[in-house]
């Protein structure tokens, strides 16, 4: 079962890993009211289960509470890949300063949760495996073990040289792999992985798909 991205964003602030905040509307009004507790900027984005959202022109940027209204009401009830949108996450605009991927599949042949990295997030990861495959990273994780600390941490290089976000990476994927267990998830993925200008690391989007039995 692939979970809608504000399902997966609560999973992953269950297990401490810092999410920006953000909520779902399902009407117009609702969005409008959500945009003004917040303040400031929003992101209005559609939820379906399909990528290309922002393609589709299922994301939009709204600078005030009235123009959130706008676009949930242009966003709600349009077909994104045959999906009808029921409901859209409105979240403050953050301010980005890099955009990273982590993700952890469950290889079904080895049966081991295999973790990849990539410092070029924002995009689909089979489009960089595609292009730039040199800028993926992998680990198969032993399930007897688990994520160690130092496996984490050399991924955590491999997306930071600096030494405070590389440790704040390290710290997410350990919580993203527990969360995996957790709730029985086949895939797990926070794209992007985003650094702010003050130089927190953040997850910004998050895809999840567990078993039906799992939740």
């Amino acid at each position: 079962m692939n979970l809608h991205e504000y399902q997966a964003r609560d999973i992953l602030r269950r297990h401490g890993i810092p999410v920006a905040p953000g909520e779902v509307a399902s009407t117009p009004a609702e969005a409008r009211g959500i945009a003004q507790r917040l303040g400031g900027k929003v992101v209005v984005k559609a939820q379906v289960h399909a990528g290309g959202r922002g393609k589709a022109g299922g994301v939009k940027l709204a600078k005030t509470a009235a123009e959130a209204e706008a676009h949930a009401r242009a966003i709600l009830g349009m077909t994104i890949k045959g999906l009808t949108v029921h409901k859209v996450l409105v979240a403050p605009a953050a301010e980005i300063a890099s955009e990273s991927y982590v993700g952890i599949i469950v290889d079904r042949a080895s049966q081991r949760p295999v973790l990849m990295v990539s410092p070029a997030g924002g995009i689909d990861i089979e489009e960089v495996a595609a292009k730039t495959p040199e800028q993926i990273h992998r680990l198969a994780v032993d399930p007897r073990y688990g994520l160690l600390p130092h496996q984490a941490l050399g991924l955590g290089f491999a997306l930071y040289q600096d030494v405070a976000q590389a440790r704040a990476a390290t710290d997410i994927m350990q919580k993203l792999y527990a969360a995996v267990y957790a709730v029985g998830a086949s895939l797990a993925e926070i794209n992007p992985l985003v650094t702010t200008p003050d130089r927190q690391v953040q997850a910004l989007d998050a895809k999840i798909v567990v078993d039906d039995n799992e939740l």
